[in-house]
């Protein structure tokens, strides 16, 4: 039986999960996160996520996952909302990810499945509960198989969906039926877009958030093709953007780099993203060049839809 609840914050907008930049030293360089915060702000994006897969969460412990969302949170000084991530392999260290988070003064959290455990959608269901009673804050899902192995399926929405705090969900699953299932059965679920060359698709559906790594460095342009659809219901203006960025979400997957060429975007924005922590390695010469050829183009293109050209 599907409990409908009020939601407890309405995502909208863009949602930038953000970078961590290091030093050569695979320090975290604070002054370039710093730079990179009020970058996104000052360019309108309407939320930062921090300890997202586009942040290298997965390559940092606990501690140091909590420490760079104190920072973020601090730096943002309230203009934007702040959602932890607290996706990780062992319960433990979720729920612990998920108190700091309501310690800290976050807005809500990013929830994924456990990765590598494959857990029943009970299972998943009860881990994600335990995770709302440690933060008790508004809670985005995050549903990527391709990443955690998991489906967040109809059992799990119904489980967790009895608890208030589950408004949102951002779909990167790919499948355009999990998509319809969203929109059609669980409206009282706020619908996110969590899969960039869909992006178009959602908003059709009704999606009010876009969660977009590539915000990292084009968040004016993501913010133009949520403006055209999701506010202005302009899908013809829509379609010419979303056309302009197709490349970019093709060369975003080149060879499975998606971080690294999310950070060689930063790059080419002027901002100091540093180098990849392992087992990832940068770029070669002619990724980076077909990036930026693809930026270019991307930029142009979309400044003269916006202008009425």
């Amino acid at each position: 039986m599907r409990v409908h609840t009020a939601p407890a914050l309405r995502f909208e907008g863009i949602y930038t999960p953000i970078v961590t930049p290091f030093k050569e030293d695979f320090e975290v360089n604070w002054q370039a996160l710093e730079d990179i915060v009020d970058f996104l702000i000052v360019s309108g994006v309407h939320g930062l996520i921090s300890g997202g897969s586009t942040g290298e969460s997965y390559a940092q412990a606990v501690d140091e996952r909590l420490e760079i969302a104190r920072f973020i949170h601090e730096r943002i000084q309230g203009r934007v909302p702040l959602i932890v991530g607290t996706g990780a392999m062992l319960t433990g260290e979720s729920v612990a990810l998920a108190s700091g988070a309501r310690e800290l003064g976050a807005d809500g959290i990013l929830l994924a499945s456990p990765p590598y455990a494959v857990p029943t959608d009970r299972e998943n269901a009860l881990n994600a509960l335990a995770i709302d009673r440690a933060a008790n804050l508004p809670i985005m899902l995050y549903n990527y198989p391709g990443r955690t192995g998991t489906m967040m399926g109809e059992e799990f929405l119904d489980r967790v969906g009895r608890s208030r705090n589950f408004c949102g969900i951002k779909e990167s699953s790919g499948d355009i039926n999990r998509l319809h299932l969203l929109a059609r059965d669980y409206p009282h679920v706020q619908l996110g877009c969590g899969m960039d060359d869909q992006a178009l698709e959602f908003f059709a559906w009704g999606a009010r958030f876009w969660v977009c790594g590539g915000a990292n460095f084009l968040p004016c342009e993501h913010i133009s093709l949520y403006q055209s659809c999701a506010v202005e219901g302009d899908f013809t203006k829509g379609r010419r953007i979303m056309a302009a960025m197709m490349p970019l979400m093709r060369v975003l997957e080149q060879g499975g780099k998606f971080i690294q060429t999310i950070k060689h975007g930063v790059a080419i924005a002027g901002l100091d993203a540093g180098a990849v922590r392992p087992p990832l390695k940068p770029l070669n010469k002619d990724e980076k060049r077909a990036l930026e050829l693809v930026v270019r183009v991307l930029k142009t293109t979309v400044a003269a839809v916006d202008s009425g050209r």
